[in-house]
């Protein structure tokens, strides 16, 4: 892939401006500097920012290049995926804050969004599908729980009987329509998100890929045309944080994630398929999801791959997963097929923290598929961090261990392939 452009997606084709940024060249002394233009390190930058530090934002292709500008646009509550599991470790409230940070961190989209009137197509609505009865009935529970946690936003569970109400499919067991979550145009949110950055004094550098780190009191990062020194590192790269930092590369594995977007429907075929305009998910292992855009196309998205190598055709892959869904789209054209890498991590939390030999080297990344509301949380989280507040979600998300996948760099990826395949061997029995 041309690193000097974006990846060959419909968002890429229906942006904004995407505006060209230096590379960094010389020496640059700031009080922060951030690697990765993606959404985690725009908002730590905007955190921070605002919080009066000077910052410096390394991107090695363009902003918004990887997983924030390819992504599902899809905006869902919650942050990991069953954080009952680290009661152990953080405790029952521990477990509480992060549910609650889980519904934050939508909101802090929303908000900013709107202070910033960022123009991303932002819609609200979203739908929990479930593909057996026992998934359904798990929603009432989901909704049980909302409730208790003080959840404003509209929920209505969807009985099977009514699921065409929200969906013209005939796969689906019923679902949970939650109103408080939605979809956007992730890169528009990421390129208006840039704009927020400069506009507080954020300095922004494209093509400006990380050569090496040099840690101390002082942090040294090297590109290839030049250098900046900061007191603070943050390390936002996610997936491709490739080997920078060995400790933190090896508790995160690379997957990728596939998405096909149709030519545009008609407006009375697009309400057919999708009746509330909501974005969808079902609740499977390898996950499809799918939502319409703003010109009427379908984006349909799911698969994960961990060898490392795209399907030799994304479309080809993709469209019989889509018309096992929508069968009434079989002489619709695709016009646009992409894939990219998202970053998991073992136990499916993100990992936010800082360097336990280096505590001026903060790091987030691994969100597993929901980093568009939790690259958010995480910038505000480490903005407090690094700015000296008090933060208690911080402290929380550091608290919780991460193991290094086993097998090293070659066979990390076969190992969690032959994992997810037995899950889906239990999805089939």
């Amino acid at each position: 892939m041309n690193a000097s452009r974006h990846a060959a997606s419909y968002y890429a084709a229906s942006s904004q401006p995407q505006p060209d940024h230096p590379a960094l060249a010389g020496e640059l002394s700031v009080d922060v500097c951030v690697v990765g233009g993606g959404f985690s390190g725009l908002n730590t930058a905007i955190e921070l920012a605002e919080r009066g530090m000077s910052v410096a934002v390394l991107e090695a292709h363009k902003i918004g290049w990887g997983a924030s500008g390819r992504n599902g646009g899809q905006l869902i509550r919650g942050v990991g995926h069953h954080v009952e599991r680290f009661r152990e470790v953080i405790g029952a409230e521990g477990v509480r804050q992060l549910k609650l940070m889980g519904l934050e961190a939508v909101e802090i989209v929303r908000q900013r969004v709107e202070k910033y009137q960022i123009d991303c197509d932002l819609t609200w609505g979203y739908c929990d599908l479930a593909n057996k009865p026992k998934e359904f009935a798990g929603f009432a529970d989901d909704v049980e729980e909302l409730r208790s946690l003080g959840y404003q936003r509209d929920l209505q569970l969807i009985q099977p009987g009514d699921i065409r109400s929200v969906i013209d499919s005939g796969n689906y067991a019923g679902g949970l329509l939650d109103m408080g979550s939605g979809h956007l145009h992730p890169l528009n949110l990421a390129l208006g998100e840039a704009r927020v950055a400069q506009s507080l004094g954020v300095q922004l550098f494209e093509h400006s890929a990380v050569t090496r780190l040099e840690y101390g009191p002082q942090v040294k990062v090297h590109t290839a045309q030049g250098t900046v020194r900061a007191h603070t590192l943050v390390l936002g790269c996610n997936a491709y944080l490739n080997g920078l930092d060995p400790t933190l590369s090896g508790k995160i594995l690379p997957a990728g994630s596939y998405i096909i977007a149709t030519e545009p429907l008609s407006g009375s075929l697009a309400r057919q398929l999708l009746p509330r305009n909501t974005a969808m998910c079902d609740q499977r292992v390898a996950v499809d999801y799918f939502r319409l855009s703003a010109d009427r196309r379908l984006l349909f998205g799911g698969a994960c791959h961990y060898s490392g190598r795209d399907p030799q055709d994304i479309g080809a892959y993709m469209q019989p997963k889509m018309l096992k869904v929508f069968p009434q789209l079989k002489d619709v054209k695709i016009d646009f097929q992409w894939g990219g890498m998202i970053g998991i991590g073992a136990n499916r939390l993100p990992q936010i923290g800082r360097l336990k030999e280096h505590p001026n080297v903060f790091y987030a990344q691994a969100y597993s598929g929901h980093g568009l509301n939790a690259t958010h949380l995480a910038g505000k989280l480490l903005g407090e961090a690094i700015s000296g507040q008090q933060s208690g979600g911080f402290d929380l998300f550091a608290k919780v261990p991460h193991m290094t996948f086993p097998g090293g760099k070659h066979l990390r990826s076969p190992l969690l392939a032959l994992g997810m395949l037995w899950h889906r061997m239990k999805e089939w029995a």
